[in-house]
């Protein structure tokens, strides 16, 4: 039976309860077994492996709620002009540029480098949504065999539509029952259904998508308002906004995932409280569609469970943390909104619990032992009254020095264990030229 003490400077336990000084945890079989000062487990467990990091902070992995691991094949690629909307991003570009053109092979080589670059930026587990029709079958489980030999703890999705073909829905709907069921006690990996909006599937697909869901155990998965575009088309195909729309499917409820949730109002707000349901937030992404500003602040307020994610946009989680940090107290003109403290609960604990993780996203006694230490460089010293606030706004991936999830080392003294950096750089490069290679022309 392996054990270690983690010693640090500073231990940052549960968000947003105050950082204690000179305390760590003890690790045993995956999990958290004590947290307390640093000198009385140094006593109580005078056997156990040390791991000094002095001058360090110990905090929970962070927990990127929503991402897609193959979008870092879109950075940088050659466009015409820029799309002019939300509708136009998705018609215009994303879906014939991206989506409808990855393969497997690509998929692949995009979840290597990108999980290898997860590990440096300290997160410890994610939630992936595949959007590749013409992937299909098979992609998750090659997704969960990269994810595997990293050692990441992952959810993966496939992201159902119709807008390809009745038939292609049913695949995407089949691979993630599949998965889900494949992936039953691995302590690691599992699965979620998922589905694209409600202007892509219809009202007798949602149910179905639900309905598969709730016979396995999983959640469900889907975009929500992140643009003008969706409660628009809601309120004129159904007289309501999507919240509304959802409710009376009979799917609004505990079960439902919902991501982006920008263009919602205040009564669905009321209504996705009431109900249950989770969010997923992603304030970088939502700033470079043009999709607006989530209403956050408020959706906290009501007692909703909200996450942070990446998006698959920027994969540095102190810059998703700064972006949350920020942008609502501009948009709020209120500086007291989304507290340090308050984000880095959204980027820990708020992530796990919205995307369904069980113990996951706190150091304490019986929680997983998934943690980063953070080794700051900073001009003024650390202090309980600003440690949140100081890494939050002046830390970087680079200050992570070590990456653990579920007790096992996948990054010590800032360096990725068993990754070849130069090999996956190749391969994301020629996934992303094949990616590329396409006219023009074609996407206008």
């Amino acid at each position: 039976m392996d054990s270690m003490i983690v010693l640090p400077d500073w231990l940052i336990s549960s968000p947003p309860q105050p950082p204690r000084q000179n305390w760590g945890i003890r690790v045993m079989d995956g999990k958290v077994a004590d947290v307390a000062s640093n000198a009385d487990l140094r006593q109580r467990y005078p056997q156990d492996e040390v791991w000094e990091a002095k001058g360090q902070v110990l905090a929970p992995g962070f927990v990127d709620a929503h991402t897609h691991l193959y979008g870092v094949l879109a950075h940088g690629i050659p466009m015409h002009e820029a799309p002019s909307g939300f509708w136009s991003f998705l018609e215009d570009f994303w879906w014939p540029r991206i989506e409808n053109r990855l393969d497997r092979e690509m998929i692949c080589a995009a979840t290597e480098i990108q999980t290898a670059r997860m590990v440096q930026s300290g997160i410890t587990a994610c939630y992936d949504c595949a959007e590749a029709p013409n992937a299909l079958p098979g992609i998750l489980q090659a997704q969960a065999e990269v994810l595997r030999k990293r050692g990441m703890r992952a959810i993966l999705s496939f992201e159902a539509t119709q807008r390809i073909s009745q038939e292609n829905g049913q695949l995407g709907l089949r691979e993630n029952a599949k998965f889900i069921e494949a992936q039953k006690g691995d302590p690691l990996l599992t699965g979620m259904m998922c589905f694209h909006t409600t202007f892509t599937c219809s009202a007798d697909f949602i149910r179905q998508a639900f309905d598969m869901a709730k016979e396995r155990g999983a959640l469900t998965h889907m975009h929500v308002s992140e643009g003008l575009y969706e409660p628009d088309f809601c309120l004129k195909q159904f007289g309501m906004r999507p919240m509304f729309y959802y409710d009376s499917l009979g799917v609004l409820g505990k079960g439902m995932l919902a991501s982006q949730c920008v263009q919602i109002s205040a009564e669905e707000i009321e209504l996705m409280a009431k109900r249950g349901v989770s969010v997923t937030h992603m304030p970088l992404s939502n700033c470079e569609v043009g999709g607006g500003i989530a209403p956050i602040p408020e959706l906290l307020n009501a007692g909703v469970t909200v996450g942070l994610g990446s998006d698959g946009y920027i994969h540095d989680f102190f810059e998703v943390m700064r972006g949350a940090f920020l942008i609502h107290k501009a948009s709020h003109c209120n500086p007291q909104v989304t507290p340090a403290s308050q984000v880095w609960q959204l980027a820990t604990e708020g992530g796990a619990k919205a995307i369904g993780l069980e113990k996951v996203g706190r150091l304490e006694t019986g929680w997983s032992a998934d943690f980063q230490l953070i080794a700051p460089n900073l001009p003024t010293p650390l202090a309980e009254h600003n440690l949140y606030d100081q890494i939050l706004l002046y830390c970087h991936a680079t200050d992570v020095s070590a990456t653990v999830v579920h007790g096992k080392p996948l990054m010590k003294d800032g360096r990725v264990l068993n990754a070849d950096w130069e090999s996956l750089t190749q391969n994301a490069h020629a996934a992303a030229e094949k990616l590329w290679d396409f006219p023009l022309s074609a996407a206008n």
